[in-house]
């Protein structure tokens, strides 16, 4: 018989409280997933990027939207940064760690695109350079982070700020704003009969 040891269990208790703040963001899920809808049905893209398991919560979005999320409908072009190993590495090596995502961005975007960038601490210095260099290229500019205020939430257009008591906490509540918008987004795509 395995005994259940409180951090598992306070783990859930940790989500459950943390879910039921979360909820009061729909609105602003609701409004990327639908601005998304008209900016890739427009021809427009979008770029991700994080590090760690912020870098696989923005690969999950761009999968949802080249793939598909739930019902088969178009592909859309979505590219999450931080996959081009090969380009990562060598902006890292030639430019420095802080310009990875940023050098991509003046690659990638153009105005009217969007930049999404996910970060638990909202601090990450090479997120930051991206958030200026897509402003710079006249993308809009979101932030998925942990608890603000924080540098990146500061230096985006918009931005929604996760207050969770852990970081795993915030990785979880990330990846239900990325399938809240991406119910938006299918919703926005299926009333626009795309």
């Amino acid at each position: 018989m395995s005994v259940q040891t409180p951090a598992v269990v306070g783990h859930c208790d940790e989500l459950l409280v943390a879910l039921g703040r979360f909820r009061a963001s729909a609105p602003i899920t609701q409004r990327w997933g639908e601005r998304l809808a008209t900016v890739l049905g427009g021809g427009g893209r979008l770029l991700a990027a994080g590090n760690g398991g912020s870098a696989a919560q923005a690969q999950h979005l761009t999968a949802e939207l080249v793939g598909r999320y739930r019902d088969d409908r178009p592909p859309f072009s979505a590219i999450a940064l931080h996959a081009d190993t090969s380009s990562t590495t060598a902006i890292a090596n030639d430019y420095g760690v802080h310009e990875v995502f940023a050098r991509q961005v003046r690659a990638h975007g153009r105005a009217g695109d969007v930049l999404i960038l996910l970060s638990t601490s909202g601090a990450s210095a090479n997120l930051l350079s991206a958030a200026d260099a897509g402003r710079a290229a006249g993308m809009r500019v979101w932030a998925l982070t942990g608890p603000a205020p924080n540098p990146l939430s500061a230096g985006s257009d918009e931005t929604l700020s996760v207050a969770g008591a852990s970081t795993a906490t915030v990785q979880e509540l990330h990846l239900v704003a990325v399938h809240m918008v991406c119910a938006a987004f299918d919703a926005a795509v299926e009333r626009a009969g795309r």
